[in-house]
Parts: C-alpha cells; structure tokens; sequence
C-alpha cells in the first residue's frame, strides 16, 4: 500500500502545512503520533488520524495544531521565564492564563481558530470528566483561571463541560481578583505587560507568597545601586587636599563598617533572644523557606542509589485515555478476530480453573455447629433420636475469596504480533474467569513513550550531557483495568495493545515496583502478582550511557524487595527467554502458543488446597 492510498495522508500534509504558516514558523517539524500531543523546541506531535478520518479526530488534530501553533506565534519564552512564580500553585495559574491568552490573541487576528480550539477543549473537558464536576473544590482553579480569560477576552461562550468548571470557580475569582480583571483588554496584546497582569491575579486569588520577588523591583535596586556607585566617584563640588579626602573616605568607611557589625550583631543577638523566647513551637513565616530543606526522596525503594534524570514526563494512564473508544473498539474487534482459532482452548483452560476454584468453593463448610443454616444432610439422625440437637453448617471464607490478582504485561516492542496478542487474550479471559469467583483482578502494561529517548534525553543533551545520568526515557504505565472496575467495561481497553505504535522499550524494574506499591495499597489479604515479559529490561538510551547492567541490577533489587517483603506473592511467565534467572517462582515457555495454559496452571497451582500439588507446579522451571 502507497502512502497516497491513505485518505488522511492529504489531510496531514495540508493540516501540518497551515500549521506552520500560522506559528509563523517554516521550519517547524509537524508530525502526527499515538504519544500525547506537544511542543518541543522545533518538533511538534499531533494527535494521529486514522484513515476513516471521522469528524472527532478531524476536529481534535486541527483544535490541537491551532492551539500550539498560536503559542509558538504568541509566546516569548524569555519573557514567561522571567516572571514565572515559584510556587507550584501559582505556577500552574501562571501557565494558565498565558495559554488563554495566546488562543484569545489569535481568535481576535484570525476567527477561524477560535472553533477549532473549542473542539480541542471540549474534548479536553470531557476526557477529564469537567461536565460531572459538582463542586468547585473537585475542580482545578488553574484551569477555571485559564477558561474565564479566554471567555472575557474573546467572548465565546466555552464548550459544557469547560462551562461547567468555569463558573464554579467564576464567583470566587470576580470577588478577589474583579478589579485586576477590568484591565484584561489593555494588557491582552503585551505579553510582559500581561505576565505582571497575572501575577496580581495571583496574588488576589491568596497566592502572593509562592510569587517569589518581583523581577520588576529587582531591577530597580540594581539601577538605584549602580546609580549611588556612580554618585560617589563623582562629586563635582568637593575642594581640599585630595590626601585629607582619602583620609575621610578611609575613616568613614571604617566607620561605617564597624556601625554594620555593631547593627548586625545587634540584630543577630535580638533574633536570638527571639528564638529563645518562642521556643520550640517557633514556624517559620510564610513564604520562607526552611535553612536545610529535606533530601530528596529516592526514585525507588528496592535501590536509593538507581538514578533517573527526569521524572516530569513520565506517565501513568488509563487505556481509555489514549484512545477514543471508537477506536477501542475497532483494535479489540481487530484483537477478537486475530485469536479466532486460540479462543476455545484458552477458554477450555479458563472453565478448566474455574472449576477447580468453585470446587474449593463448594466444600469450604464447617459442620455440627450450634449456628447457622441447616444442615438437611444430618437430618436422618434427628429424626432417629429426637434427642440429638440440630446441626447447623456455615461457609467458611475460602483461601482465594478476599484475594487480588495483578497481570503484569510488558508492552516493548518485541512482544509486538502474536506474543502480545496472547497475552491480551488470556489477561481477558482469566479477568473474566477470575471475577466469576470473586477475585479481583487488575491488568497493567508498561513501556516507553519514545524509541531510544525520550523528552529526559533531549534535556539530557541540553545540559552537556553529564556522566551518568541514570535512566534515559519517559516511563509510560498503561492501567487496563484497575482492581475494582467490572471486567464488561474495561473489555475494550485490552484492544489498545493492537494500536500501531504503543509498544517501544521495556524498563521492567520500575514497572514492577509501580505494580507492587498499587498492590501495597489494596484491601485484600492475599496479593497476587504475575509478570508476563520476554526477556530483560532493554532501553538503548539508558545503556549507552551508563553501566550495561544498570536495568538489570535494578530489577534483580526490586525482585529481592518484593520477595523478601512477603506481602505480595510473585511469580513470572517468560515468552521464549528465561525469566528464572530474575524470579524464583518461573515459568518458561518457548512457544506463545502454550502461554493460555502456562498462567491457568500456575493461578490454579496458587489456589491448590493440596500443598505437595502447589509445590509441584510451582517449582516448574519450564512448561511442558
């Protein structure tokens, strides 16, 4: 197939063409990806449209080009950076209103970019569930700060659900900040002028302490202090010896140093008496920081020492979050369809471990009680003698009935046809066998958002490339089903693993340590943790530039924690590599095809009543 077979290849061209006319940039580098959407320094990412090219695709791609394509336009980074806020919280308001600000500035040059930008956040808004939101307290101020600006300024009415969260907030935001909003229109086209805007905004919605000094005032006690230097070499009206001069200058500055020293040793003995007098209840004003902040905390748990260079674009997400569920739908029927042929053994195998399970099920009663439900079985001897009491049976809890089964699966690029496949169709059908008998069951995936690197390797290489640097990509964890979701609604989300592109690089340490604290974190009593990968983790970014054994060594650390801990029973399925080396409890098969039954053993294996059955199936080291 031809790339001009593809309707949406002209679409794409003509859609990243417009976009750089309006960024007024030619030589920007527009490209259309699975990975969420943005900007970085001249590569832009675009949400992917498919060949059907339905209208919410359409209309998310061109929203999503407008709205960064004005930023690039509008924006000054230098500028931004120079009043930004310290504060997190002021910050993210900070980051707000500049967006808003830029999309308004274009609505009002060129009109035809204020619709698409309301279909980017109309999506926004819905994907983050805005139009539920029922209190304002459950809703971001940034974003409400963010949606009331575009609105004032442009005088659109916003899409619901961004309606919804802006006029939760709109009460409390006029009342503190309505003053400062009357100035909106003067300032809207002068990004300094509106960056000091902002920050009055900030500081009448209660955020002034996280907006650190005036960059402003900062300036001008530089010039005040440059201006008395100047002052002092010149005096025009001095006369006399220039020695006796000399001598005065030298005799005040020694005067003057010694009234510092006086001062400041006075004012360092009041601070202490201060200190003493407030004793150790004493806080800090606000606004200051603490003399000593606290060490960071580690990346991980299992190795303080493993080192991650940047942490800010990694990722955890919902499947449904990257895909719409049109598209869900069609990869899990396109996934339904592959596996066609291998569904009725897998299934064969799942009723298989169901049985075995309800069985258990069946005979977990306590019998001859003074309590409980009747038991008919023992009737005969009531009635033989009258004088024998009535005996009554209750169910017993059984072994797996307040248990909680994780699925590991590694998303790398290796496990892409077949492999993958598999393994989405036996994490379904085992949820769904599991949830029949009360187990909750909860799918995670993990990989890369990008091949060999990431946003991390970019910053990587702008900071000179320092020795070392520790793990080199942006994590992407992938939530397919969460412990507590019914398995009828996270059924589509399986079929995400299908989609073109998704599956890069696998840094299994990290991904196993994120499973194990969300297990850490649930109810249940017994916790159950199998791991479904192909080989060691692999990440060419990260091992190029440090130890070769660096990903390696650190899922041999987290493994040990895990294991030693006790609190989450572990066990791995290796798809034609050995995994034993890594796990104690393994299995390795050397064919995909047996992978449905190599899990249903090794779930039935942990369920066994007999434990000299669980201990033989455990201790298997290869499937047969």
């Amino acid at each position: 197939m031809t790339q001009s077979d593809n309707p949406a290849d002209a679409f794409k061209k003509a859609l990243s063409e417009a976009t750089k006319v309006l960024a007024n940039d030619p030589d920007l580098n527009v490209s259309y990806s699975v990975d969420p959407a943005g900007l970085s320094g001249d590569a832009m990412r675009l949400p992917q449209v498919s060949r059907r090219m339905t209208r919410d695709e359409v209309m998310l791609a061109r929203g999503t080009a407008d709205a960064m394509a004005l930023n690039r336009r509008y924006h000054n980074g230098q500028t931004h950076a120079r009043y930004t806020p310290q504060g997190e919280m002021a910050r993210e308001l900070y980051e707000a209103m500049e967006t808003a600000r830029c999309e308004a500035v274009g609505a009002r040059d060129m009109p035809g970019t204020a619709g698409n930008i309301d279909a980017k956040i109309a999506h926004d808004a819905m994907r983050k569930g805005y139009d539920q939101v029922k209190q304002a307290a459950d809703a971001p101020l940034a974003v409400a700060a963010g949606y009331l600006i575009r609105h004032l300024a442009t005088g659109r009415d916003l899409p619901s659900g961004a309606t919804n969260v802006m006029e939760l907030w709109r009460p409390f935001i006029e009342q503190q900040a309505g003053g400062t909003l009357e100035d909106l229109d003067a300032i809207l086209d002068n990004q300094a002028d509106f960056a000091k805007f902002a920050r009055k905004m900030i500081k009448d919605l209660g955020y002034g302490d996280q907006l650190g000094q005036d960059p402003d005032q900062i300036d001008d006690d530089q010039d005040d202090t440059a201006e008395d230097g100047g002052e002092e070499e010149q005096d025009p009206d001095s006369t006399g010896d220039d020695n006796t001069d000399e001598e005065e200058t030298e005799g005040s500055a020694e005067q003057s140093q010694e009234e510092q020293q006086d001062a400041s040793q006075a004012q360092v003995s009041m601070d202490e008496m201060a200190d003493q007098e407030m004793g150790e209840e004493a806080e800090m004003p606000d606004g200051e920081a603490p003399m000593e902040p606290p060490a960071p905390q580690p990346i991980s748990d299992a190795d303080p020492d493993y080192l991650v260079y940047q942490t800010e674009h990694d990722e955890e997400i919902r499947a449904e979050d990257l895909a719409e569920p049109v598209e869900l739908e069609r990869l899990r029927a396109y996934l339904d369809q592959q596996l066609e042929p291998l569904k009725g053994a897998v299934s064969r195998l799942a009723n298989k471990l169901q049985r075995r399970l309800q069985a258990q099920q069946n005979r977990s009663w306590e019998f001859d009680l003074e309590e409980g439900t009747l038991d008919a079985g023992r009737l005969a001897r009531v009635i033989a003698n009258p004088t024998t009491p009535l005996s009554f049976k209750v169910e017993k809890d059984t072994e797996f009935r307040d248990t909680c089964v994780t699925l590991l699966l590694d998303n790398s690029g290796s496990m892409r046809g077949r492999p993958i496949s598999i393994a989405a169709i036996c994490a379904d059908v085992l949820a769904r066998t599991l949830e029949r008998c009360n187990v909750k069951v909860e799918i995670l995936g993990f990989t890369t958002r990008a091949w060999k690197g990431g946003q991390a390797r970019e910053a990587w290489l702008n900071d000179g490339r320092p020795q070392q640097p520790g793990r080199l990509n942006d994590l992407r964890h992938i939530i397919y089903k969460s412990g507590d979701t019914p398995w009828r609604r996270a059924r589509p989300n399986l079929g995400l693993m299908m989609k073109e592109g998704l599956l890069k690089e696998n840094i299994d340490g990290e991904a196993l340590e994120w499973a194990h604290r969300r297990m850490m974190a649930r109810p249940e009593a017994r916790k159950i943790l199998m791991v479904i990968s192909d080989g060691a983790p692999v990440d060419d970014s990260t091992l190029s530039v440090n130890p070769a054994n660096f990903l390696e060594k650190h899922l041999r650390d987290v493994i040990e924690m895990v294991e030693k801990r006790r609190a989450v029973e572990l066990l791995a399925i290796g798809i034609g590599h050995d995994v034993t080396r890594y796990y104690d409890r393994a299995v390795t098969i050397t064919d995909v095809e047996q992978l449905a039954g190599a899990m249903t053993e090794q779930l039935a294996a942990l369920f066994d009543s007999d434990p000299r059955a669980r201990a033989r199936v455990m201790g298997m080291k290869r499937a047969i």
